[in-house]
């Protein structure tokens, strides 16, 4: 990690930093940029889009005065509540904020804000990597502010608050959820003092909104290997007031000698494998959740050990409450993540047996624009540590893979359209819309499916008008 003068002029070369440096300079007030930018341009990490400033003074103010100085038409949001403004400028956005400190509610992580210095601001930051500053004044530009030695945290990949961890996770218990994402995102330990205090203060998450849960949820899940932060999440006890359904699922019963695998640390195997195939963060949520139906429907049985029957079923039906319960979107990502968890052990059922063209001809049929998201999930969801039975899996799996390829090319099945269409079917035997004119159309997609048929115009043509005579129909 560099910290040399050199290396953090040369961050400082983004050229909205100059026109910053006037307008701070004329108002007559200071100006730091502080936070992510400082915290990854020191980690030469990608420092994103979004920057924040502090002024010592009116952050609102000197945003507008940025906004006169930049060339251009740039258009300034301003949120006179939280005496903030925003401005975009060519690909970042630039947060101005007044420097203040705050003073929270036992039952709100909205604080009483009033006017303070840098060092009441960066008192207030969640963690000392995270409070370094960088005056941006042209008397001082690029002189970097560490109070809490942050610097040395980022060399030693410590994550730590400024303050007492008590003190920052409870004024405001998304930091706690931020820590854990902080160290699953740059590889960090969460000091030790402070990896206690959130499990202490684990409660508090329950004043947050599930949007802003979700929100560093989505970014754990982001992360090249999230089990590391829901292992975490499951050690500070936060996992199990945010998604039970998975707490549910950790253990091992045994009765009568026959064990089970722990589903809990098999779905975050599942979860970093497909992260290595996909950054699809639905997908990588369908394999969080793809087991949850396992836990209410645990059974033994004496003649074949434990059962889970339908519990793609009932995890699908989870997935619905667990989505409207976090305030998840109730739209088409929910029904892509419902779908992959209720079809997630078809490819799986087919590999163990003899793979027959129409088994396969249903799976692409039933998957449909889901089929290659599916067939990640289900090869993710090998994880057997015998290793025969692991090659064995995968050689299986292959062979379905490849026999769907092969009916693909030949049956033309996903997103299937019925050659012969119902407003065919009506003209031709002069029919209104009833029953009989479905029943025609499902048998022939079975007939299809069966391959009794190809799917094709005449066959299929041929194939209505044997079933229509079977039903007492002829063409008008």
């Amino acid at each position: 990690m560099k910290t040399n003068k050199q290396h953090i002029e040369k961050a400082l070369e983004l050229p909205a930093f100059a026109y910053i440096q006037k307008a701070a300079d004329a108002l007559g007030v200071e100006a730091y940029v502080i936070g992510g930018f400082v915290r990854d341009t020191l980690l030469e990490r990608e420092t994103g889009t979004d920057i924040d400033i502090v002024a010592v003074g009116s952050g609102i103010a000197l945003a507008k005065k940025v906004a006169e100085l930049l060339p251009g038409k740039n258009q300034i949001q301003v949120f006179k509540t939280y005496g903030t403004a925003m401005i975009k400028f060519e690909d970042i956005q630039l947060e101005f904020v007044g420097a203040r400190k705050e003073s929270y509610s036992a039952d709100s992580r909205n604080p009483v804000v009033e006017n303070g210095t840098l060092e009441d601001d960066q008192n207030r930051r969640d963690f000392t990597i995270n409070a370094l500053a960088l005056c941006l004044n042209a008397d001082n530009f690029g002189a970097l502010l560490d109070p809490f030695n942050g610097i040395q945290d980022l060399k030693d990949g410590i994550i730590r608050t400024p303050l007492d961890p008590d003190v920052t996770y409870s004024d405001d218990p998304l930091r706690m959820l931020r820590a854990i994402r902080f160290s699953n995102q740059l590889g960090f330990t969460i000091a030790q003092k402070s990896f206690d205090s959130i499990a202490n203060n684990s409660k508090r998450i329950d004043i947050l909104s599930k949007e802003r849960i979700v929100e560093e949820l989505n970014k754990i899940l982001a992360c090249p290997k999230p089990s590391k932060g829901f292992l975490l999440l499951d050690q500070t006890k936060l996992l199990k007031r945010i998604l039970p359904e998975l707490i549910a699922l950790k253990g091992i019963d045994e009765v009568e000698g026959q064990r089970h695998k722990d589903n809990f640390y098999h779905t975050l195997e599942v979860v970093d494998n497909i992260s290595e195939n996909s950054e699809n963060v639905w997908l990588r949520w369908a394999a969080l959740l793809h087991d949850i139906g396992k836990a209410p429907t645990k059974k033994f049985d004496k003649k074949v050990g434990w059962t889970f029957h339908a519990h793609e079923f009932v995890g699908a039906k989870m997935v619905f409450k667990l989505f409207k319960r976090l305030r998840m979107p109730l739209n088409e990502k929910m029904k892509y993540v419902q779908k992959l968890v209720y079809m997630s052990s078809r490819p799986i059922v087919i590999a163990q047996e003899e793979v027959t063209d129409s088994a396969v001809r249903r799976l692409i049929f039933d998957a449909g624009d889901l089929l290659d998201d599916l067939l990640l999930l289900c090869k993710a969801d090998i994880t057997t540590k015998n290793p025969k039975r692991f090659a064995r899996y995968h050689k299986n799996f292959e062979v379905v893979k490849e026999k769907v390829i092969e009916v693909e090319a030949r049956d033309h099945i996903r997103n299937f359209q019925p050659p012969v269409s119902g407003e065919e079917i009506m003209r031709i035997f002069a029919l209104k819309p009833c029953r009989q004119v479905g029943e025609i159309k499902d048998a022939i997609k079975e007939a299809i499916l069966e391959g009794d048929i190809p799917n094709e115009y005449d066959a299929a043509h041929a194939f209505m008008l044997t079933k229509a005579k079977s039903m007492g129909l002829f063409p008008a």
